[in-house]
């Protein structure tokens, strides 16, 4: 009897991804390179003629691609390209120079922060920082005593004859660290995981499975790998064998970027070159989303959420109509159900007046119920079968109507959706929720001739593109608020996690896929405040309230309703106050910003990256630094109590007690209901601003600079219209503060266990501000609230 698991829930979609083929027992056909000779130099890298196991040749490249990155290229013909470049570009490389050496038995390229080796006979590679320190090496393909492969080394496998994938290994130290490969839910260190490149609708949030997968990784050695393809590429991080990174590519060629560092920084702004730097969501996108919820809705229930919300004092910027602002079992035909949302016009009118932008939902399927539905499949604006019929899948997994997928690559289906939303921004819809797009089938059909396997991937990006394209002809941005992504998804902002499970391990795992996906080079993430699916117990809600307030972008939105008042007033509160806070430190929050979309450095950072020499904080993913001077680490269960970990090299300061702990160390932290462990670097310089309904226009207005310790520093308040430098001097009771840039800053207020007795501002002696606590409630400042362990 042949051997069957356990049985396991498992779920399945219409866009699974389909299975390589798996070879005989005893057939032969993985083809590795074996040895090389030189075939050319140019004053960017080498090309050699490659020979195989089966005696077959295949054309290497080895090149800068930038400074500080080789690209690596393997294939039969140097020209051919990702069997998905046909829709979309994933990678700008651009010629760079390089030092480039031959001798008769190595090549070398030198791109400056990392050089590769090449062994010509037998074959090696290796990857060295300038200081000739180890970086990573190829796996020349490992077997064990009985001659049975282990790993599968630079070439190409074949099944039955024909081509199915190459593949590449790295030689994997014991202790090496892996983080990246996008969102993943799953533990920030991916050693003994098998992340798969393929965009899933991924329930819960709780999995490798995610909607958002880059194929890139970076090591605590020091370097990253980018592979280019939008194929299903799959990684293997020490899970057949702990002493290999093995990649394999079903596509035309191999082609992989090594990036050099040495630090995580470095190495994410070399990733942003490569794949294009982040666009900067609107100053208002900062501000707080409140969504409708996926429920029936009405234009009258719209306008009475928000006068609720400014008659309760709370900070919102966007209103969000989820999937009901059309009408149901015809969604996403873009056009208001005119019974439920009469006039739609006056709707925006009114609320653009009270403060309120409007964000609507949609995605990139039309249900078959839908009136538009026989017009466009006429003429041809869907995927299609491969008997040439139009494609009707099951998108919603059985609990919508079917639906068509619109086919982005025929320019006439692209105008065709782009013209049912330019009314609604003509109209002022402000931006739009782009939901779903990964329900692209593996046998599908596109009009340029693609595959669903070649589309499936890069779906989202087009999808995003054509979205972001006609919001900025008619709104003069880009902002999308993006569920699915790939690899350069990072001119699409914002991007969200999907929905995720309304629970407590929920915002766990949601947390560890948002700093997974930053140290992929994508800055401005959020989640679903309060959990997605079902309903938030009170002290959940609080707790993930608190989180999503201090995360690069907020939005409170679920399958029931989100909104403060529907939960009981001491929760409400909390929640809110967790928004004005929020609001206090938008000049903060708007200078990292500002930082993320120059460097690619995310907004919500796991701790390595600015520490990347504490081998504690390549092992710390339930809290991260927002920005470089804060400290966040949300309460995951209803005790209120965690560990935190606070990095070495700083002390910090408790925001709520101003107790100062030093850097290096951890704490067993109990946190009242009121708020969450928050930490700010001693010596930090913050911005803050009075909480306001709305997140103000033009330059912040009437700024107090908080400096937290009283002590000598420096810091650099970002802005497109003109960066601020801010020093502050410590001299005996008096520290002096000086403004060198357009912020307007009015006062300044110390935090410490030193406070000076005067303050100078740009040579002006100055009052010393009280303080004005972050938190309302709970221990007096110096009271204590962490015990060391």
């Amino acid at each position: 009897m042949s051997y069957r698991p356990p049985l396991v829930p498992y779920e399945t979609f219409v866009a699974d991804p389909p299975d390589l083929p798996v070879r005989s027992p005893g057939e032969l056909g993985a083809d590795d390179v074996l040895r090389a000779e030189v075939a050319g130099t140019d004053p960017h890298g080498v090309t050699l003629t490659a020979t195989c196991s089966s005696g077959r040749t295949l054309v290497a490249r080895i090149e800068a691609a930038g400074d500080g990155i080789l690209r690596v290229r393997l294939a039969d013909d140097l020209s051919v390209r990702s069997r998905s470049a046909r829709a979309t570009t994933l990678t700008r490389p651009a010629p760079h120079p390089a030092e480039v050496t031959v001798d008769d038995a190595y090549a070398r390229v030198d791109a400056g922060a990392v050089v590769a080796e090449i062994r010509l006979d037998p074959w090696g590679l290796r990857f060295l920082g300038p200081d000739g320190r180890l970086l990573v090496a190829a796996d020349g393909g490992t077997r064990d005593i009985s001659g049975r492969r282990r790993t599968l080394p630079l070439g190409r496998s074949t099944v039955d004859g024909e081509p199915v994938a190459w593949h590449e290994s790295f030689v994997a130290p014991g202790d090496e660290r892996f983080v990246g490969f996008g969102e993943k839910f799953t533990p920030l260190d991916k050693r003994g995981q098998r992340p798969l490149m393929w965009n899933f609708d991924a329930f819960g949030g709780e999995s490798d499975r995610s909607h958002k997968n880059v194929p890139f990784y970076l090591s605590d050695r020091g370097y990253g790998v980018l592979v280019d393809s939008g194929l299903p590429v799959q990684f293997d991080v020490c899970a057949s064998t702990h002493s290999s990174v093995q990649v394999l590519v079903p596509d035309d060629l191999l082609d992989y970027y090594v990036l050099g560092g040495p630090t995580p920084v470095e190495i994410l702004d070399r990733l942003d070159a490569l794949t294009g730097r982040p666009y900067l969501p609107p100053r208002w996108a900062f501000g707080a989303w409140i969504s409708s919820g996926f429920f029936p809705d009405s234009e009258q229930r719209v306008r009475e959420r928000a006068r609720l919300i400014r008659e309760r004092d709370i900070p919102c910027d966007v209103l969000h109509l989820d999937c009901y602002w059309q009408v149901a079992g015809r969604w996403s035909e873009l056009r208001w159900d005119e019974r439920a949302f009469p006039d739609p016009a006056g709707m925006l009118k009114d609320l653009a007046e009270q403060g309120f932008r409007v964000c609507l939902w949609m995605n990139p399927y039309l249900m078959t119920d839908s009136p538009l539905y026989a017009e466009a499949e006429a003429a041809g604006y869907f995927l299609r079968r491969p008997d040439g019929g139009t494609y009707v899948a099951d998108t919603w997994h059985g609990s919508y109507p079917v639906c068509a997928i619109v086919d982005l690559t025929n320019p006439a289906a692209v105008r065709w959706f782009q013209g049912l939303l330019r009314p609604l921004l003509a109209q002022g819809v402000a931006v739009f929720k782009t939901d779903f797009a990964e329900a692209v089938p593996a046998d599908a059909v596109a009009h340029n001739g693609m595959t669903g396997v070649e589309l499936h991937n890069v779906y989202a990006l087009l999808f995003n593109d054509v979205v972001a394209d006609v919001t900025e002809e008619v709104a003069g941005h880009r902002t999308v608020w993006a569920r699915s992504s790939y690899l350069g998804g990072q001119r699409h902002s914002a991007q969200w996690s999907g929905d995720v499970n309304a629970t407590w391990p929920g915002m766990a795992s949601t947390l560890r896929g948002g700093l997974s996906h930053g140290l992929s080079g994508v800055p401005f993430w959020s989640h679903d405040t309060g959990g997605f699916h079902g309903t938030p117990e009170p002290d959940l809600y609080v707790r993930w309230t608190q989180f999503g307030a201090l995360s690069p972008l907020v939005r409170l939105h679920g399958t029931t309703s989100r909104l403060p008042w529907d939960f009981p007033p001491e929760t409400e509160r909390h929640a809110v106050a967790a928004l004005r806070l929020r609001y206090r430190l938008l000049p903060y929050l708007w200078s990292v910003a500002v930082d993320a979309a120059r460097t690619g450095a995310p907004m919500m950072r796991a701790l390595l990256l600015d520490t990347p020499g504490d081998p504690t904080a390549w092992t710390v993913d339930l809290q991260y630094r927002l920005g470089a001077d804060l400290l966040v680490a949300p309460v995951l269960d209803e005790s209120g109590r965690r560990a935190v970990y606070l990095p070495e090299g700083d002390d910090w300061l408790d925001a709520a007690t101003f107790r100062r702990h030093a850097g290096g160390r951890h704490l067993r932290v109990s946190a009242p209901i009121d708020r969450l462990p928050l930490y700010v670097r001693r010596g930090a310089l913050v911005p803050v601003v009075a909480p306001a309904p709305t997140v103000a226009e033009g330059p912040f207005r009437d700024v107090t600079l908080v400096s937290w310790g009283g002590t000598d520093s420096t810091t650099v308040v970002r802005d497109p219209d003109g960066d601020t430098t801010v020093t502050a001097v410590r001299d005996g009771d008096t520290l002096r503060v000086r403004v060198d840039g357009p912020l307007d800053v009015r006062r300044v207020a110390v935090v410490g266990d030193d406070p000076p007795r005067h303050v100078v501002l740009d040579g002006r002696p100055a009052a010393v501000s009280p303080f004005e606590p972050w938190f309302g409630e709970g221990d007096a400042p110096g009271g204590d609230v962490a015990d060391l362990v």
